[in-house]
């Protein structure tokens, strides 16, 4: 069966990872910004498309019935039903990329069956996509990856020694899970994407410690106790293989490989 066209909403650094490997697996594909010209340059003119959701003379920069990767917050919801009313047709396929942070952070193993904080505009902005357009929504939790080393944001004071739980995932595996769930995913569900192993900063900055000799910040209390997010549903629903289930093998590779660059590879 032929592949649907496909954008990819967002140009940042998810979506040009995105459209590397959208384009590596044969799909048509355009990628988007604001500012193209300025920040799609690795792309090829012919596949970048100016987009804003702020600006509806843009909306129409693509036809109705391309398949959408949606990738920076979907939010405010207003702009967001008038983008979608003014498509001829849904998308033959919308996958949405949101947050974890739509969810408390108390400590607790989250799953999808949690309701998310509706309060929120770009939650508001999802579930209205899934229920009317029947979008896939990958709730993601803190992505890191080539060029966002957490190593060096250690190193460079970015990070608390504090015992709050994180929830990480890597760039390539937010690649991987998106477009497995473009392809495979029912239609209106929701999955939460982490590696599945919740870690204290405290535990993370002290193995940097051990590991690769950084400096330990000095201790500071959490504001919460972080939350635990459980990727289940994606290892059996849509039975993705994580190529980094570990974080430190991660970090591991992407110093041993010096890795500091603006976007992945996917070799």
């Amino acid at each position: 069966m032929a592949q649907n066209p496909l954008v990819i909403l967002g140009g940042g650094y998810t979506g040009k990872a995105l459209y590397k490997r959208a384009t590596a697996e044969g799909y048509q594909v355009w990628c988007t910004s604001r500012q193209p010209d300025l920040h799609l340059t690795g792309i090829a003119s012919q596949h970048r498309l100016h987009f804003d959701l702020n600006h509806p003379e843009t909306w129409k920069a693509f036809p109705s019935d391309t398949s959408i990767i949606w990738c920076f917050p979907a939010c405010p919801l207003d702009l967001v039903k008038r983008f979608m009313a003014t498509r001829t047709q849904n998308p033959a396929r919308l996958v949405v990329l949101g947050s974890t942070s739509a969810y408390p952070a108390q400590g607790m193993m989250i799953q999808e069956p949690w309701k998310p904080n509706f309060a929120l505009p770009r939650v508001q902005g999802e579930e209205y996509l899934r229920t009317t357009a029947g979008a896939i929504i990958i709730r993601l939790a803190g992505i890191y990856g080539p060029g966002r080393n957490i190593l060096d944001w250690i190193r460079k004071g970015k990070i608390r020694n504090t015992p709050r739980l994180v929830n990480l995932v890597h760039v390539e595996d937010v690649v991987g899970i998106s477009m497995k769930a473009l392809a495979e995913a029912p239609a209106g569900s929701t999955y939460l994407a982490s590696d599945g192993t919740p870690r204290a900063w405290s535990t993370i900055c002290h193995y940097a410690k051990q590991k690769w000799g950084i400096p330990i910040p000095p201790e500071t209390k959490a504001p919460d106790p972080g939350k635990r997010i459980d990727n289940h549903k994606i290892l059996e629903e849509l039975h993705y293989h994580f190529r980094f289930p570990d974080l430190y093998t991660a970090l591991d590779h992407l110093e041993t490989q010096q890795c500091d660059k603006d976007e992945p590879s996917f070799s």
